[in-house]
């Protein structure tokens, strides 16, 4: 699982049959201080996100096949949360 800030969404208008109602996520990794952590990437919104927004990510296609509810998507990072606030001592 890892923090992320979302940067905004995808649309596509041909996608694998496993996206059929789902919201595509372009998704920032980032550190607890909100400092840049690697590339972005897509990720499927199971809470309802917006830009802007600081979520949780889990990058499991176990988790994904369980949002979903498919054998074996073609994806593999979810989010699965929004993060109110960090409370970090680092």
């Amino acid at each position: 699982m890892f923090l992320a800030r979302v940067l905004g969404s995808v649309t596509s208008t041909i996608k694998h049959s496993d996206y059929n109602g789902a919201k595509l996520m372009v998704v920032q990794p980032i550190t607890p201080d909100s400092k840049d952590d690697g590339a972005s990437a897509l990720a499927v919104d199971s809470v309802g996100v917006g830009r802007g927004e600081t979520v949780l990510v889990l990058r499991q296609g176990v988790a994904a096949a369980l949002v979903l509810n498919v054998e074996l998507p073609a994806v593999r990072s979810v989010i699965v949360g929004v993060v109110d606030g960090i409370d970090w001592l680092g």
